[in-house]
């Protein structure tokens, strides 16, 4: 079926029409929603945000960036400890950002792919009931903590991000066609608070920290378009970034989106490491997905994907499956065995 497989999101090739006459010739039909593959400066997700938005802003200092490679200037970190960081001027009012609906590039990017896609699909490329997914990090997972030597500093950029992506949200449904249309959240810092990670900030609030954006942005997502969740245990420096014992975290963080997101939610994906014991699974028995569609991070090491279905499975008896994260950060030497790893998942799904 075309909703056994989810891409999450980023794919290392050069051009979007690399990305859609690629992956879509080889898994377009088995697909709901295909990413545009977040190519260029989005293949490493935040940073992009990062250094083209929030290194800009007047009211906001850079107080470090990646170490140079052999004296050449480098944009992307290679680990948390070589990331970004800021500093928000003690002079600073509300911090808001201008050019509203096209300041973040998200709009920009999304009308630009869908003129590909769409030119791609009329001529037969891409399969005529595929909609063309637009992947967009949270305001937590972009404005996080951990990029700031103060750490309130979060809270004073956080408002007006929000309200930048909401314009942002709203550019999009304006001259995409709702019907084409899929819209997903990633959320990486999120998953690191659900699970305590996250210093200073306590677990019994979790839920609401992280709903609360999103009871705000959800709604102006067009009823018609699709929603979905991409909950990640994060690649910066390898993946996972962290490992968690079981997946009761993100299934209350998955529970927490589903009920309070004030919008139907179409899929939420939840990715699961290498193991296939009881313990780990076990949590996915608490999961109250209602209509919503769930997709496990479960296509790696594919030697062992049938022990990781097969667990899984006692305690949630249908899901589809997609990689852990996007393969931005991998060679692009790499994709076609990764999509090939996708192609042999969705078999041994349609089979068992």
């Amino acid at each position: 079926m075309a909703d056994d497989l989810l891409l999450v999101g980023s794919i290392p090739l050069e051009t979007v029409e690399d990305v859609f006459s690629d992956v879509g010739a080889k898994l377009g039909p088995l697909l709901n929603a295909l990413p545009d593959g977040e190519v260029g400066f989005r293949t490493h997700w935040i940073s992009r945000v990062h250094y083209q938005v929030l290194a800009l802003h007047p009211s906001i200092d850079v107080i470090q960036k990646p170490a140079l490679d052999d004296g050449v200037e480098r944009l992307n970190p290679r680990s948390a400890a070589d990331s970004w960081m800021f500093k928000v001027r003690d002079d600073a009012g509300a911090i808001r950002f201008g050019h509203d609906g096209w300041r973040l590039g998200f709009a920009r990017d999304a009308v630009n792919s869908y003129f590909v896609f769409r030119s791609l699909r009329d001529n037969g490329q891409i399969p005529a009931d595929v909609r063309f997914q637009v992947s967009m990090p949270s305001v937590n997972s972009v404005v996080t903590q951990r990029i700031f030597a103060d750490p309130d500093d979060a809270a004073k950029i956080q408002p007006g991000y929000e309200a930048a992506v909401k314009a942002e949200l709203e550019n999009i449904g304006s001259r995409i066609p709702a019907e084409d249309l899929a819209i997903q959240w990633d959320c990486s810092t999120e998953m690191q608070d659900a699970y305590g990670a996250i210093d200073g900030l306590p677990l019994e609030t979790m839920i609401e920290r992280n709903v609360s954006h999103m009871r705000r942005l959800c709604p102006v997502i067009p009823e018609k378009a699709q929603l979905g969740f991409h909950l990640c245990f994060g690649t910066l420096g390898g993946w996972p970034r962290f490992e968690p014992d079981d997946l009761s975290g993100a299934v209350n963080l998955a529970n927490g989106f589903i009920e309070q997101a004030g919008r139907r939610v179409d899929w939420v994906h939840i990715p699961v490491i290498d193991r296939s014991d009881d313990a780990f699974y076990a949590p996915l028995a608490e999961l109250n997905p209602g209509t919503t569609r769930i997709y496990l991070g479960a296509v790696h090491n594919m030697e062992r994907f049938p022990e990781r279905i097969a667990t899984a499975r006692k305690y949630l008896p249908k899901f589809g499956v997609g990689a852990y994260c996007g393969f931005g950060r991998l060679d692009p030497s790499e994709v076609p065995g990764v999509l090939d790893d996708h192609l042999q998942a969705q078999r041994y799904m349609s089979e068992i």
